[in-house]
């Protein structure tokens, strides 16, 4: 079967070249909508929403059972599409964006203050990647930048299959698109790069070693040391 039925969400297989292509059209539909698709990442499976939707981001991070303090990342397609989410982007940030996407590194920048999105309480910044994944990839150059989280409810452990995502997210999301069973890859590397010194947020499959042959000095949380 192309499209199963649950209830309200629909499940597309990827492994079929036809149904992958109906999968994406109907994830398209449903993210121009204001709705939400769960998606195989390079990492984990992600819920995505339209990130310059307000209503769309509320309902991602309500059905995470997120507040507002913890708005989620973007995922873009292109690395020169960072200078349209960002600004004062120091220079070895961009050398690597340039060399390690798409790839496991999530890069915490100051935002353009001419977006007039809503992602949450992120404090004038925002926090993009580009995933290492064609199936994701293809999907953002359908929509335009996506607003991405684990696929999983908060405090949860993330879904490493559509079947698990389902388990969490119900029909919360309207479009499933099954990639099969992820290895349980390690989550992106998150740094900060808005201060003077750049800081790891959170340590994932780029270790430090590869983060400081850009920059010596990357910090990493006293505990981490």
């Amino acid at each position: 079967m192309c499209g199963v039925a649950a209830s309200m969400s629909e499940v597309f297989s990827c492994s079929d070249e036809e149904e992958r292509h109906r999968g994406l059209d109907a994830a398209e539909a449903v993210l121009r909508s204001g709705e939400l698709v769960v998606m195989p990442t390079d990492t984990v499976y992600g819920v995505a929403a339209d990130a310059f939707e307000p209503a769309a981001v509320r309902r991602l991070l309500r059905a995470k059972g997120r507040g507002a303090d913890m708005p989620p990342p973007v995922l873009v397609a292109a690395v020169t599409t960072l200078d349209a989410l960002a600004t004062k982007l120091p220079t070895f940030a961009r050398e690597m964006a340039e060399e390690l996407w798409p790839g496991p590194l999530t890069l915490v920048c100051r935002q353009q203050p001419s977006l007039t999105w809503d992602l949450g309480d992120n404090r004038g910044t925002v926090a993009v990647r580009m995933p290492d994944s064609e199936l994701v990839l293809e999907l953002i150059q359908l929509t335009g930048p996506l607003a991405v989280s684990s696929a999983n409810r908060t405090g949860m452990p993330a879904a490493s299959s559509v079947t698990e995502a389902r388990e969490m997210l119900g029909d919360a999301v309207s479009v499933y698109l099954d990639g099969g069973a992820l290895p349980g890859a390690l989550p992106s590397t998150i740094l900060d790069v808005t201060g003077v010194v750049p800081r790891v947020l959170r340590e994932g499959a780029l270790d430090l070693a590869r983060l400081r042959t850009f920059r010596d000095d990357i910090e990493v949380p006293a505990s981490d040391a």
